[in-house]
């Protein structure tokens, strides 16, 4: 079965959590797109819900499918968010931020009382770091430093363009796969650096993991 088949399988199980009168977290990317889809057609047939994005491209698809999208600060508290992930391992540690929206779905989840992420089984690892570590920063000092840590930091770029995020950060995608960091102190040591605004590692946040793999929705609990 192909990846696109396991994303829509993910998403379809995850979608099941969702109950009337509950506010949402809308992740962002290609996993994401199908859960927002089949929340719209939830929508469609009389589920009542509000919806917080985690990008503007999120926002945009959610509101054109007839989801009530509201701010985080209007939602105050979000009863569930469904996302994507780049990487996940067995001890439901992630990396996220290949779509550039890793900032706002760091805050989604961290307000969030339930967080439920959905792959296909080519994200599922044993450990983290063959997918680079994204960071958004924001001044070019970063990248030097970053090269002092032995952590290969190269500049995330949009044709050539340098990439920017919602926010109007940039973003440095590193390697930590050769680390003997161990994920907490690496995730630490990076946020004492000023300038760097968050990093990809979601190491806490997840309560529930759902992988398609081929026609089945594989559910892990915390």
């Amino acid at each position: 079965m192909s990846a696109l088949n396991e994303k829509k399988v993910a998403a379809l199980e995850a979608v099941k959590y969702i109950k009337s009168g509950m506010t949402v977290g809308l992740g962002t990317g290609s996993t994401a797109f199908y859960m927002i889809e089949a929340i719209g057609e939830m929508v469609q047939n009389g589920l009542e819900l509000k919806a917080v994005a985690t990008s503007d491209e999120t926002e945009k698809l959610a509101k054109k499918l007839g989801i009530h999208v509201i701010t985080l600060a209007e939602a105050k508290r979000l009863d569930v968010t469904i996302d994507g992930a780049d990487e996940v391992d067995e001890d439901f540690q992630l990396i996220k931020g290949g779509g550039g929206a890793l900032l706002r779905e760091k805050i989604v989840a961290h307000n969030s009382d339930m967080n439920i992420i959905i792959a296909d089984s080519s994200k599922s690892v044993s450990k983290l770091g063959k997918f680079k570590l994204p960071i958004p920063f924001a001044t070019q000092l970063i990248i030097k430093e970053l090269e002092g840590m032995k952590l290969a930091p190269v500049q995330r770029k949009r044709g050539a363009e340098d990439y920017k995020t919602d926010e109007n950060n940039d973003i440095v995608d590193i390697d930590i796969w050769d680390t003997d960091i161990k994920l907490t102190d690496l995730e630490q040591q990076l946020k004492t650096i000023p300038g760097i605004v968050e990093t990809g590692l979601f190491l806490t946040t997840t309560n529930l993991v759902i992988i398609g793999k081929g026609e089945k929705a594989i559910v892990k609990r915390r």
